[in-house]
């Protein structure tokens, strides 16, 4: 007689969690996307890349918890190669045997990972410093980077698109960490980059003590008032000096982007973000950044 296999939960809870941010998707959006093996545009993770005099600081690009350096930037990296950037973004957060699916480990021990690229990257350009793009938890953990492991001398400007800056309740879903029994317990033994980003985590409290900025640095946020995943979406907004926050339909009123969307196609964000990259000549981001 054959034996059952046990169940493992860390499997089942990551495969549940992963669906609800895949339907946070517009359908037909994720086919488009590359394969996590596939190969980087040109000029995109290219460390001959020299900034020029237009742009002379590269930008990182920071994915989000479930995504990875290359499906969750397969459209906005060639926006900016296009547009002279020298660009780069790197996987962080791996689980293992978790393939393709990052930005699980803990926040902290990823923004020492940032911390190590960031320097890769100022090494191989040149530049001084660098300006960060990020989604999800990729645009809230380079913020314990720039507290916390020196990154603020390092960066000049931080745009986060619909980041998790104070925590989140994922649509009142992180409520089942209390009332399903050891719900807690399983995953932030396992993946506790999930656990870290939860609102009132010890965590967040850290990071948010005395502030949400460091000085020095130039901060923008991205949201929309569809996002299902960080949500209130007003969490994503920062307080502080040099600070802008943006809600996309503010920009463009008919912008219907999610979560997921909102960091990966929608091109209103994309206009907005290149702005923040380059204020000296931003031009309005409204409806028609969706079809230039």
């Amino acid at each position: 007689m054959l034996r059952r296999r046990p169940r493992r939960p860390f499997r089942s809870l990551l495969s549940a969690l992963t669906l609800t941010v895949a339907a946070a998707a517009v359908p037909g959006t994720a086919a488009a996307a590359p394969s996590a093996t596939e190969s980087v545009s040109r000029g995109w993770n290219d460390y001959s890349c020299k900034p020029s005099a237009a742009h002379p600081r590269p930008v990182v690009l920071v994915h989000g918890t479930l995504e990875n350096a290359k499906t969750n930037w397969w459209a906005f990296a060639p926006y900016l190669v296009n547009r002279g950037y020298c660009v780069f973004s790197f996987d962080y957060g791996k689980l293992s045997g978790v393939p393709a699916f990052h930005g699980l480990g803990p926040v902290a021990k990823s923004a020492q990972e940032l911390a190590g690229d960031v320097d890769k990257v100022l090494a191989a350009t040149g530049a001084d410093k660098v300006d960060i793009v990020g989604h999800s938890q990729g645009g809230m953990m380079p913020r314990q980077y720039m507290k916390f492991n020196g990154g603020a001398k390092k960066v000049n400007a931080l745009v986060g698109i619909a980041p998790n800056n104070h925590g989140t309740t994922l649509s009142g879903l992180t409520r089942l960490l209390d009332i399903v029994p050891g719900a807690r317990g399983v995953i932030d033994s396992t993946a506790p980059g999930l656990t870290d980003q939860v609102v009132g985590s010890d965590f967040m409290k850290r990071l948010n003590e005395g502030g949400d900025t460091v000085p020095g640095v130039k901060y923008t946020v991205i949201a929309t008032r569809y996002d299902e995943v960080v949500t209130p979406y007003e969490t994503q907004f920062l307080s502080g000096p040099n600070v802008r926050n943006v809600l996309v339909q503010d920009l463009c009123p008919v912008d219907i982007s999610m979560h997921l969307t909102l960091g990966t196609i929608d091109r209103v964000a994309f206009h907005e973000a290149a702005n923040a990259l380059d204020p000296a000549n931003a031009t309005p981001a409204n409806c028609a950044s969706m079809v230039s």
